[in-house]
């Protein structure tokens, strides 16, 4: 079932399908199927955060809860000088993102588990991340308060939600967390929030 796509082993049969998009102006083809996030095409806040990730030329980028892979892929495809890190906690998802990332070309490092324990000892330049809202305010907070960790000096986390559904919660956690947030983007519901990590305070 679809409400399950943030479930380690999803329990329907998988149906596969290739689905389109074009993000940036480029085309991709990718795998999706039953069991995974938005598996009939590439949602529109997805899409948002695509086309208004700000990422320098040669940024190592994590794509957390990744699901089938368009942010990551399309990431490496449009800034292909990016070291470029997935993961989700969705077996069939990263399965399903190996194969995109053979099937657009490109090449991403790939890892299941939870969050951001898969890179637990990297330190990333931009953290990009649809999140999983349905999975529960629990989660989407330990994403935000576990970046910093895993966060360069002057590194961003840019999280896209719908803003009357959760997300004004999580700009709200993230400007608690980093000290400041902004809205790069904004389009059908759906916004694009950014804050950049200053570094520890001093005490």
């Amino acid at each position: 079932m679809e409400q399950h796509y943030y479930s380690e082993q999803p329990e329907s049969e998988l149906k596969p399908r290739k689905i389109q998009a074009k993000l940036k102006k480029k085309s991709f083809e990718f795998w999706t199927g039953s069991g995974v996030f938005s598996p009939r095409r590439v949602d529109p806040a997805t899409e948002l955060l695509i086309e208004n990730a700000v990422v320098n030329k040669q940024d190592k980028v994590l794509d957390l809860c990744a699901g089938y892979g368009p942010i990551g892929i399309a990431v490496k495809k449009i800034f292909p000088d990016t070291q470029v890190f997935l993961t989700d906690i969705n077996k069939r998802a990263t399965n399903l993102a190996k194969k995109n990332s053979k099937l657009n070309k490109t090449k991403v490092t790939i890892k299941s588990g939870d969050l951001y324990e898969p890179y637990s000892d990297e330190k990333f330049d931009v953290i990009l991340v649809n999140p999983p809202i349905a999975a529960g305010r629990t989660i989407c907070y330990k994403i935000i308060e576990e970046a910093i960790t895993h966060l360069n000096k002057e590194g961003t986390l840019q999280l896209v939600a719908r803003h009357q559904k959760g997300g004004r919660m999580l700009e709200k956690k993230m400007q608690e967390v980093f000290g400041n947030v902004e809205t790069l983007a904004k389009k059908g519901g759906f916004r694009v929030y950014l804050s950049v990590y200053k570094g520890m305070p001093k005490n």
